[in-house]
Order: C-alpha cells, then sequence, then structure tokens
C-alpha cells in the first residue's frame, strides 16, 4: 500500500462547513497547508461543475470566515488565515464592478450640469430684451455713489467756514479755538496705535522712532516699518515732530505788534490759530502708493492729486487716474452752493446749528476731510453724533426727493 507523499507532510485535516450563496451547504475536508485559492477550487466544482472551464470564475468569487467576518487571501494557506476545524466558510460571488458610462450617457449628464449652470450675460440680456428699462445701469450707480461722497466734502467745507465765523462772533472766541488747538495737539500727541507701536518696539526699533514712524505713516505698520529702515542714516531720524511748543513760537512771532487795537490782536490771532489747524490737518499721501502709481508712468504730482481725492485708496486712484479724472482735485475745495436748498435745511436744523458754535465739531469736520473713514468715529461721539446724523438724514431725504 503506497501513500502519497502530501498526505504524509499536510499537517491536520480540517473539517469545514461550506455554505454558497444559493443555500447549498455542505462538508468539506482540508489540511491546514491548503490554499485558500484551492480550496475555492474544490468548493466551485462541488457546487457549480464546468465552472473551472472560465479562468475568471475562480477570481470572480471569495471565500469569508463567517465567525470573524473576513475575506480569506487567496495567497495564504488555512493556517496562515487561522482557520480553525469546524469553521463555517462562506463562498460568495464578488460584486461586478460598475460598468462605465457610454459616450451618450456622458453627454446626457454634462448636459444636465449645462441646464443648472447660471445664466452668462448675453443669456441675461436676450431673456430680458423685450422688458422695459429702469436706468438701473452699473455706472450710473457707481456715478451716484461717487456724487454722494463729492456732495458730502463740499458740505463739510462750507460748514467749516460757518463754523469758524460763528465761533469768532464768541468773545471767548480767541480762548475757544486755544481750547480747539490744544485739543487737535493732544490728538497728535498722544493718539499712536499702542499694538502698533508694540509690534515695532519688539522688531528693535526704539519707541521714541517707532512713534514717529507711526504719526508719520497713519499708524500704518508695514509703512513705518519702511520709513524707519529708509531713514535710519538721517540724522534727524530722532528729531521729534512739531508740537504745541515749537508751534507756540511760531504764534509768538506772529503776534502784532504794540498799539495795534485788541479787535485786531484777536482777529489776527484767530487767523494764526486757523492756519494751525489747517496745516495739521494737510493732506499726507500714502508713500507706498506713491511709488506703486508713479511706476506706472505718472507724475508725482497727478499722482498726489489722484489719492487726496480718492482718500489714500491706490485702487481708487489708479481708475481716477485712467479715467476722466472726475472729481478734480479744486472741486474737493469748494463749498457747497450757500443758497441751495440742502445747505439750507442744514443751516436751519437747531441741532447743527448748536453744534456749530462747539470747536470740537470743527475739528471733526476737517478731520473727517482728510481722513473720511474716521467718520464713523465722529458719528458715535456724543458730542458731534447727533449733528451728523442730521446732516446725514436730511441729505438722504433731498436725495431721494
Amino acid at each position: 500500500m503506497f501513500v502519497q507523499e502530501e498526505k504524509i507532510f499536510a499537517g491536520k485535516v480540517l473539517r469545514l462547513h461550506v455554505c454558497a450563496s444559493d443555500g447549498a451547504e455542505w462538508l468539506e475536508e482540508a489540511t491546514e497547508g491548503t490554499s485558500v485559492e484551492k480550496l475555492k477550487e474544490r468548493c466551485l466544482k462541488h457546487c457549480a461543475p464546468g465552472s473551472l472551464e472560465d479562468p475568471k470564475s475562480v477570481t470572480h468569487h471569495k471565500l469569508i470566515h463567517a465567525a470573524s467576518e473576513r475575506v480569506l487571501s487567496d495567497a495564504k494557506t488555512l493556517l496562515e488565515e487561522h482557520v480553525q476545524d469546524e469553521d463555517v466558510i462562506l463562498l460568495i460571488r464578488k460584486r461586478a464592478p460598475a460598468p462605465l458610462p457610454k459616450m451618450a450617457e456622458v453627454s446626457a449628464e454634462e448636459k444636465k450640469k449645462q441646464e443648472q449652470k447660471a445664466p452668462d450675460r448675453d443669456a441675461i440680456f436676450r431673456a430680458t430684451a423685450s422688458l422695459p428699462s429702469h436706468n438701473m445701469d452699473r455706472a450710473v450707480v457707481q456715478t451716484s455713489a461717487r456724487d454722494f461722497q463729492t456732495e458730502l466734502r463740499r458740505i463739510l467745507v462750507s460748514l467749516i467756514e460757518v463754523a469758524q465765523k460763528l465761533l469768532a462772533l464768541n468773545p471767548d472766541a480767541v480762548e475757544l479755538f486755544k481750547k480747539a488747538n490744544a485739543m487737535l495737539d493732544e490728538d497728535e500727541d498722544e493718539r499712536v496705535d499702542e499694538a502698533a507701536l508694540r509690534q515695532l518696539t519688539e522688531m528693535g526699533f526704539p519707541e521714541t522712532r517707532a512713534a514717529k514712524a507711526l504719526r508719520l505713516n497713519h499708524m500704518s505698520v508695514p509703512q513705518a516699518m519702511e520709513w524707519l529702515i529708509e531713514h535710519a542714516e538721517d540724522p534727524t531720524i530722532d528729531t521729534p515732530l512739531p508740537g504745541p511748543a515749537s508751534q507756540g513760537e511760531a504764534g509768538a512771532e506772529a503776534t502784532p505788534a504794540a498799539g495795534t487795537s485788541e479787535e485786531e490782536e484777536a482777529r489776527d490771532e484767530l487767523t494764526e490759530i486757523f492756519k494751525k489747524i489747517r496745516r495739521k490737518r494737510e493732506f499726507r499721501p500714502d508713500a507706498r502708493a506713491v511709488i506703486s502709481l508713479m511706476e506706472m508712468g505718472f507724475d508725482e504730482k497727478e499722482v498726489i492729486d489722484a489719492l487726496r481725492v480718492n482718500n489714500n485708496q491706490q485702487n481708487a486712484a489708479c481708475e481716477w487716474l485712467l479715467g476722466d479724472r472726475k472729481p478734480s482735485p479744486e472741486e474737493l475745495d469748494k463749498g457747497i452752493d450757500p443758497e441751495s436748498p440742502l445747505f439750507q435745511a442744514i443751516l436751519d436744523n437747531p441741532v447743527v446749528q448748536l453744534g456749530l458754535t462747539n470747536p470740537k465739531t470743527l475739528l471733526a469736520f476737517e478731520d473727517m476731510l482728510e481722513n473720511p473713514l474716521n467718520s464713523t468715529q465722529w458719528m458715535n461721539d456724543p458730542e458731534t453724533g447727533p449733528v451728523m446724523l442730521q446732516i446725514s438724514r436730511i441729505f438722504q431725504t433731498l436725495n431721494r426727493a
């Protein structure tokens, strides 16, 4: 009697319960060293005779260990897959992969996406060609918005003139304007952004230099840092900005000679204080924007004019330079027609009348001419806020009318 060599060294024989997907069940014997692929071939031969003639039949099925719910690897043996005696094995046909879409289906899918896309400009014009026009052209809306800003500036210019005249009539006019000048000095000397100052000092810049750079560059940290680097070797970098002391000396020099009347002295002193206030509020162009626009080929003067008209906004200034250049810089300093219904309505308002006698209102108007973005700050101020609110309401009411 001869025994096959593979059975002598095959190892332990396992009795496995096999279940097929069609409900068939049977007992299959295999040694621990049998590969999963060999066991799968036996199972297919038992439940589907002749199926092995198709070489794809084995690859289209898989064996699953029921207890652990694991898919058994074809390349491993039953021992390596930790299959035990009396375990249940499931013979399952693999799920067929989804067929690739046909060209017709792809076209239909693309067509569906196109139908769901938003209409383009031409499609909108075609669909609305028969509708009546309501004068809502984008250019008209932009022009209206620009006119609003220009008109508001003209209102402020005229109100500044009225406020100066009203305050000059006050017996205490000189003291009032000295107070206003002091408020302006305090505003310039003390309003340094602490967070911005800390950023620069942490970079190693001295505090006094950092504060000076921030004041010269409208509290912009990047521009202040560039200024500090560019002027590092400048011998006057530590020279403080003109303060109340130097301005006081200038005022002393401007004091009229002895022998003039008290009224003329007061008028001259008021004129000097007006000049100081106006000089402190002079426009300072953004240095970085000036360089960028000049690199495009524009002249320095027209670049500064563009930035002044557009409140230091580089993109808006570039559009102004490339466009019709309206409003012109000269128009910025022109006030509103004193006989216009708008200006008369503003002057007739009691809240505005009372506010124009306050030096702080004059400062607010001056500040907003230079920095329109500061309007929110003055709108929230308890003294100037009510005045600005009334001007805004009157303008919007008459503008709608």
